[in-house]
């Protein structure tokens, strides 16, 4: 049952939410700028070191699997309290971590317990007005969105003077202050699944079968991540060697770029309750394989490096903000097994982007990262196209 109009969210809530949805993604990209310092720490090569990101990513998709489905079958509130308690344990297990078996440890535990934001978003869903929702996602993507992005700079800035253990201790901290936050600001919703764990997963497969509009959703969004987890995986590696040499810091600052584009993502969320979301995922297409392009002619200079970012950045706010309206739209009591499909193929392509874009990497550098962007573009619009063609004649 959806909640009447007295129910609804009000706006500070929504603001507070939106923050605390920053605040806690950016648990899963603060190794980003790291690496270096993770590697030089443990005597590691640098590309082994890369495999932090990969492994968050990876823990953060598990968490998507196995945890986000039950915001349908138990108290959300409940849940994401006791997410928030486990996520502070993992940074402080990261923190402490004696050698890099145990961070990489730490990392899988770190992204499986910072899927609290894919807890939020159902929940202010589902307490929104149906002519609003888009908006309402909208501010929350941008708490998140900027959240990544700032959670770079914010890393960049610490690991520079406290190291890389200061910065999980940090997260640790900002960690357990959203727990106390979370607890007495955010209303409690009731439950519509009231079947066995073992049938709420079983209902996934089955939502992914009868839902065309998931499906394409979330395939479309596994490669737009995969290039935005690409990016800021190989970046570090870019800036901190010829021609620019920066530290963790000047590349953490990078992340500012990026923030300026994650501003729009409540007016494509508002453009999504207005007209069909499809037109704003086709913008957002153009844009990314826009941003390679930039990318890799301005490869050797700082402007063009911040260019390509901003766009980067806007299109995965088309392509992300559209698409997540869309898969809410379509069970509303479902939401939360429908987020975990759609998310949990989504950050598979993050964490698989991370992966490729550090085979990309030793391959063929830059050049060889920004060629790969591209061809992951293009198979994106591939399935934009076929489905596309399959809508209109389903509709004629």
């Amino acid at each position: 049952m959806e909640p009447t109009t007295t129910e609804y969210l009000k706006r500070g809530q929504i603001v507070i939410m939106a923050i605390c949805t920053g605040l806690i993604v950016a648990n899963i990209y603060y190794c980003q700028p790291l690496i270096v310092l993770i590697s030089k720490s443990f005597g590691i090569p640098e590309s082994r070191g890369g495999r932090i990101p990969f492994l968050t990513q990876l823990g953060y998709a598990l968490g998507l699997l196995f945890f986000v489905p039950l915001g349908d079958k138990v108290e959300r509130r409940g849940q994401i309290v006791w997410m928030a308690a486990l996520a502070v344990a993992a940074l402080v297990f990261a923190a402490l971590s004696p050698n890099f078996l145990c961070l990489e440890i730490a990392s899988v535990c770190i992204g499986a317990t910072s899927v609290i934001p894919q807890l939020i978003l159902p929940l202010a869903a589902h307490l929104s007005p149906p002519s609003k929702t888009g908006k309402v996602i909208g501010t929350i993507m941008s708490g998140l969105l900027i959240g990544i992005l700032l959670s770079r700079t914010l890393s960049g800035f610490v690991g520079r003077w406290l190291g890389w253990r200061g910065m999980f201790a940090v997260a640790a901290g900002i960690s357990l202050s959203l727990l106390a936050i979370i607890r007495y600001t955010f209303p409690p919703s009731r439950p519509h699944f009231t079947g066995s764990y073992a049938s709420l997963m079983r209902s996934l497969l089955t939502l992914a079968r009868e839902q065309p509009v998931l499906r394409e959703a979330a395939a479309i969004n596994a490669l737009g991540f995969s290039t935005f987890g690409m990016f800021w995986t190989t970046m570090v590696l870019h800036l901190s060697g010829a021609p620019f040499h920066f530290n963790s810091d000047l590349i953490g600052l990078f992340g500012l770029a990026g923030a300026a584009g994650a501003l729009a993502a409540p007016l494509v969320g508002g453009s999504a309750d207005k007209r069909n979301p499809r037109i704003a995922i086709g913008y957002g297409l153009g844009l990314l394989l826009s941003s390679f392009v930039l990318l890799y002619t301005g490869a050797k200079y700082v402007l063009g490096i911040i260019a390509g970012i901003i766009l980067l950045d806007l299109a995965m706010q088309c392509i992300h903000v559209s698409n997540q309206s869309r898969v809410y739209a379509l069970i509303p009591q479902a939401r939360n097994r429908l987020n975990t499909v759609y998310m949990t193929v989504s950050f598979i392509g993050t964490a698989m982007g991370s992966a490729i874009g550090l085979f990309a990497w030793d391959k063929g550098g830059w050049t060889g990262v920004c060629i790969t962007g591209v061809l992951l573009t293009t198979a994106a619009f591939i399935i934009y196209g076929i489905t596309f063609r399959r809508i209109r004649t389903a509709a004629a």
